[in-house]
Parts: structure tokens; C-alpha cells; sequence
């Protein structure tokens, strides 16, 4: 047993170590304000916004998003980009967004990025033209400048949405017929769409794909992979979990690959996954004492596959 005096002073050294780490926290200055803000209008009543992760190891527990000095969004750390919705049709908007720490300390606003909503068009239904070419140049390891032919509509064209492997990964102004892709992976080859979309939502056709590689880089940045994969079987069903790959916004798409063969498409809502731990549950009805290898990848921001996580066996088990 411990002296009655031994087990204070431990106590009080836990509760001094707590102090310090709380006062640290106060202390610790608050982070950056987000660089790289952009604001585009996508239809009569939404704007697309957008900034950078910050770049190293401080990274932030989330963002708010302003919309003329009003809070209108709370986002997680992983996810740098939202619609604002439910806007006016010809109005001018500005917006800003700040970094929150884990101790709820805000950084500076962000630069602030203007945008104006085009007129509402109720009735129009008819889709703009596809650009008719693009060409995509990589500037280095992980950006590349794209260049288009603009498209045309019965009224006007508002934004171009840049998509890889159909996933939308930026979007411009209309009246736009160039842009930088910053955030691509080193020594990676993309294949690149454009569409152009009104003031109405409706969208064109892709143009023709245009495919560039990224040069290598010196250094390796963080892994693509989920991490600490785990499948555990129960009567009838497999549990899933896994760490989200550090990729700087948010993981919504996970592909299950079984004994080799993509097999699933796992989908998160727009929140993505939630913080920390991921979880599926798959419900099987193979045969129990099918052994199954399973690997798991996510779709990146940048609309390319991530790398697999390492593979797990598992063995099923009779449903109840």
C-alpha cells in the first residue's frame, strides 16, 4: 500500500502536470488565418468557397465560414471547401473564414472573396454546351494549369466545374477559360473533364478529357492509405474500421476490395467521415467459415484512388 503522503504527492503531480498542459494551451498562440480563399457563384442562389489547408503538422480542429460577417457554416478540419446555399438571386456576397484550434481559439479572418449571384432563370432547362477542348500542363509535382474553350448557353454560363474520375475537385468563374490545380500528388497521371453550369444548375456535358502527369518529387508527403484497418466477423456481418488518410479535406468514398476484386463502394454523407475512427458493418450471407481477404482505399480530394490499407483476413460466421 501507498504512504498516505507518497499517493498525495502523486496526485498533486498529475494535477500540476494537468495545470501545465492547460495553461500551455491557453498560452499557445491561435492559428493562422486560412490563405487562398476563393468565392464563385454556382446558380441564382449558391456560391462555391474555397481555401487552402494549412501546410505541416499544425493543422486546425475546424473552420467557420462567414458570409458578410455572420457565422453560416462550421465545418471539421478535413473538409476546405462548402456551397453556401439559399442565397438571393444578383447580390453581391463577401466571405471570410477562420481556423479553430482544439481549444476553441479563432485565427484572424482570412483574406476576405467576393462573389455575385447571377439573375434567376426559373424556367431555363436547357444545359450549357460542353467546352469543346481542353489541354492540362503540370507545373511541377502537384499542380497543373488547364486551359479550355469556353462553352455557350441561352443565357449565361456561371461557373466550370473541373472533375477527375467524375469527382468535382474545383470550380472557376464563367467567364474563366483557364486555372491553376494546386494539391495533385507527385508523379501521378490525372485524367481531367470540364463542365461548364448556369445560373439555373443545369450542367453541359464533359468536354473531351485531357491527362497530364506530375512530375516526381524529392520528398513523400503523408500516406494515401487508411490506417490501422481492422475487420472483425460476427454472426451474419463484418465490422469495419479504419483511421481517415491525412489528405487535407474530407474522405466520403472508401472502395472494399475482397480476395483481390473491388467489391463495394463504401459512401459517407457530405461531412465526410466522422472525426477519429471510421466504421461500416457489411452484412454477409456467404457460407460461415469463408475466409475472406479484405483491403480497403479512399477517393482522394483530388478525385484519384488513395492506396490500399494492408489486408486483413477474416473468417465468417453463421448468421443468428
Amino acid at each position: 500500500m501507498r504512504h498516505p503522503a507518497a499517493l498525495a504527492s502523486a496526485v498533486g503531480c498529475v494535477l500540476a502536470a494537468s495545470c501545465l498542459t492547460a495553461c500551455a494551451a491557453a498560452d499557445a498562440p491561435p492559428p493562422p488565418a486560412p490563405a487562398g480563399l476563393t468565392a464563385q457563384a454556382g446558380s441564382a442562389t449558391s456560391v462555391h468557397v474555397m481555401w487552402d489547408a494549412p501546410a505541416g503538422r499544425a493543422k486546425p480542429a475546424g473552420y467557420q465560414v462567414f458570409q458578410g460577417g455572420t457565422l453560416v457554416r462550421e465545418l471539421p478540419a478535413d473538409k476546405t471547401m462548402v456551397d453556401v446555399t439559399g442565397l438571393a438571386p444578383q447580390t453581391a456576397y463577401a466571405f471570410t473564414v477562420r481556423a479553430r484550434d482544439a481549444a476553441g481559439k479563432l485565427s484572424p479572418p482570412s483574406t476576405e472573396a467576393t462573389a455575385t449571384t447571377p439573375a434567376a432563370r426559373p424556367e431555363d432547362r436547357r444545359p450549357p454546351t460542353a467546352p469543346a477542348s481542353l489541354t492540362a500542363e503540370a507545373q511541377g509535382a502537384r499542380s497543373a494549369r488547364l486551359a479550355w474553350t469556353p462553352a455557350s448557353d441561352d443565357v449565361a454560363v456561371t461557373a466550370y466545374d473541373i472533375h477527375q474520375g467524375g469527382v468535382r475537385i474545383h470550380t472557376v468563374a464563367g467567364s474563366a477559360t483557364t486555372t491553376l490545380l494546386t494539391g495533385l500528388r507527385p508523379d501521378t497521371v490525372y485524367s481531367l473533364t470540364v463542365r461548364a453550369r448556369d445560373g439555373s444548375d443545369n450542367s453541359s456535358p464533359d468536354s473531351p478529357a485531357a491527362e497530364v502527369a506530375t512530375a516526381p518529387a524529392s520528398g513523400r508527403g503523408p500516406s494515401t492509405a487508411p490506417g490501422d484497418f481492422s475487420a472483425t466477423a460476427s454472426p451474419g456481418a463484418v465490422a469495419l474500421s479504419w483511421d481517415p488518410p491525412d489528405t487535407g479535406r474530407e474522405t466520403t468514398e472508401y472502395e472494399l476490395s475482397i480476395d483481390g476484386r473491388a467489391t463495394t463502394t463504401l459512401q459517407f454523407g457530405p461531412g465526410g467521415v466522422p472525426a477519429g475512427r471510421a466504421e461500416h458493418r457489411l452484412v454477409v450471407t456467404e457460407p460461415a467459415g469463408t475466409v475472406w481477404a479484405l483491403k480497403l482505399r479512399a477517393r482522394l480530394p483530388d478525385g484519384t484512388w488513395g492506396a490500399y490499407s494492408a489486408e486483413r483476413r477474416v473468417t465468417l460466421v453463421a448468421g443468428p
